[in-house]
């Protein structure tokens, strides 16, 4: 056999260059990861459904006391406060409450009519926003609440902004009587029409 058709030459490397094998070995655990681990990206965005977690409700918790705080005829909208120390069984309660007292036609003896004279009731629309600090429970805020978070920021430069005011709501009482398939929505938290919602928020019906 003569030296040409030797396979090995002084001076060339044998086999494959380290650095495509160290490269092969990344792309084959980057195709591991892909393929096999669930990508958050595949996920599809429900928007207010929210955290899975369930809420653990308690049963005896005391009724909460609140106070109406604002109205806002033209938005159909009330502003209440509870106190601080208020735990979400108790909000879920007082939304829960709510309800009851919207089916029984008795909501006005507690809550301002936001629709009076209204042919399907005194709250036919509603939009009902439960704080625990009585400085959000304000007619601006509301309004942020209200616009979304696609409003533009620039629209109102002075008022609460709306990440900051969807975060301080503990609860949030729609009601919308003109949508008879789901006339009641409450929840603990807020979300709004877009699907951006609260970090807290859970949907209570």
């Amino acid at each position: 056999m003569s030296e040409n058709q030797d396979p090995y030459e002084e001076g060339k490397r044998a086999g494959a260059h380290p650095l495509l094998v160290v490269f092969g070995i990344l792309l084959g655990l980057w195709l591991f990861v892909a393929l096999i681990v669930p990508s958050s990206r595949n996920k599809q965005a429900t928007g207010t459904e929210g955290p899975t977690a369930p809420v653990i409700e308690d049963p005896e918790a005391a009724p909460v006391i609140f106070k109406v705080q604002t109205t806002i005829a033209e938005m159909n909208t009330i502003g209440l406060v509870v106190p601080p120390q208020a735990t979400d069984s108790q909000v879920i309660g007082l939304l829960k409450r709510f309800k009851q007292e919207r089916l029984a036609g008795s909501l006005s003896d507690h809550v301002p009519p936001t629709t009076p004279g209204h042919k399907l009731g005194d709250h036919a629309i509603a939009d009902i926003y439960i704080f625990s600090d009585k400085k959000y429970a304000e007619a601006d805020t509301i309004r942020t609440l209200t616009r979304g978070a696609h409003a533009p920021g620039n629209l109102y430069p002075d008022a609460i902004p709306f990440e900051v005011a969807m975060e301080a709501v503990r609860g949030h009482y729609r009601i919308d009587l003109n949508d008879t398939g789901s006339p009641d929505k409450g929840s603990l938290g807020f979300a709004d029409e877009s699907g951006i919602h609260s970090k807290h928020f859970r949907r209570i019906f």
